[in-house]
């Protein structure tokens, strides 16, 4: 029977929206969506994994990331 490795412990993030997606490109208004973020100040965690990442790097000028 095989054994399952110990996970490593996911890196999380914190994604911040401080700019309004009002008058941005449809593609950017869904990837703002899709990270969970809704009006100005709300913020989500989400793993920082390379699929989050490419999102961010998508609206980098309308987000804050912090590392936790």
């Amino acid at each position: 029977m095989a054994t399952k490795k110990a996970t490593a412990e996911v890196k999380q993030i914190k994604i911040t929206l401080v700019k309004s997606t009002a008058g941005r490109i449809e593609n950017q208004q869904r990837t703002v969506k899709a990270l969970g973020l809704s009006k100005i100040g709300t913020s989500k965690v989400h793993n920082d994994t390379p699929v989050t990442r490419g999102m961010i790097d998508k609206v980098s000028h309308l987000v804050k990331v912090e590392e936790i």
